[in-house]
């Protein structure tokens, strides 16, 4: 856990570093072209179900709400603003969450947080997923990278979404269970390689 560890801190730091002034910028974007403030904060439940304020740029309206409080988010919601529709296709909207790797709330490499609200209903078995520091991606997160679209097509989004939350878990509980330094830096490249895709 402590080789784990150092390698989000060398990850995190510099790329926070470097992605700086893009994060500048995106805020700007999200202030001028909707009312509210630029990040959203959610609570999240974190290793052990602790949970954890998760800080992404907010891709949603402020006058529903903030929408981002809705448990589900399908692709051609709404709520979703144009900015916001970008910042979701190419995940720009989860780099503030650098700062949760660095403060040690999250992991590069983990399992996507969860709404504690889902938490709560988990299974003895999907538990095991809490093992884990929740991270920026896992190999569930890249597999199901078009999750909105998948829920689009859904005419239940609560049965969807919990077919879909199952099987992510099922796919990370078994990749955490003997993952490595090594195995997580091919996930870091397998999920840099999936945005162009």
């Amino acid at each position: 856990m402590k080789a784990k560890r150092a390698l989000d801190i060398v990850l995190a730091a510099p790329a926070l570093c470097i992605a700086a002034p893009i994060m500048l910028a995106i805020g700007v974007c999200v202030r001028l072209t909707s009312p509210g403030p630029a990040i959203h904060r959610a609570v999240r439940s974190g290793q052990h179900g602790t949970p954890f304020t998760l800080y992404k740029f907010r891709s949603m309206r402020v006058a529903t709400g903030d929408g981002e409080t809705a448990r589900i988010t399908a692709a051609g919601d709404s709520r979703i603003t144009g900015i916001g529709r970008l910042l979701r296709a190419t995940k720009l909207d989860e780099l503030p969450q650098l700062v949760n790797v660095l403060r040690g709330d999250m992991s590069i490499v983990g399992p996507r947080p969860e709404d504690p609200s889902y938490v709560s209903e988990y299974t003895d078995a999907q538990r095991e997923i809490l093992k884990w520091r929740p991270g920026l991606t896992s190999p569930a997160s890249i597999e199901y990278r078009h999750e909105e679209d998948l829920l689009s097509a859904a005419t239940d989004l609560d049965a969807a979404y919990a077919t879909i939350m199952d099987a992510k878990i099922q796919l990370d509980v078994a990749y955490f269970s003997s993952s490595s330094a090594r195995s997580d830096l091919k996930v870091i490249f397998r999920t840099v390689r999936s945005l162009f895709v």
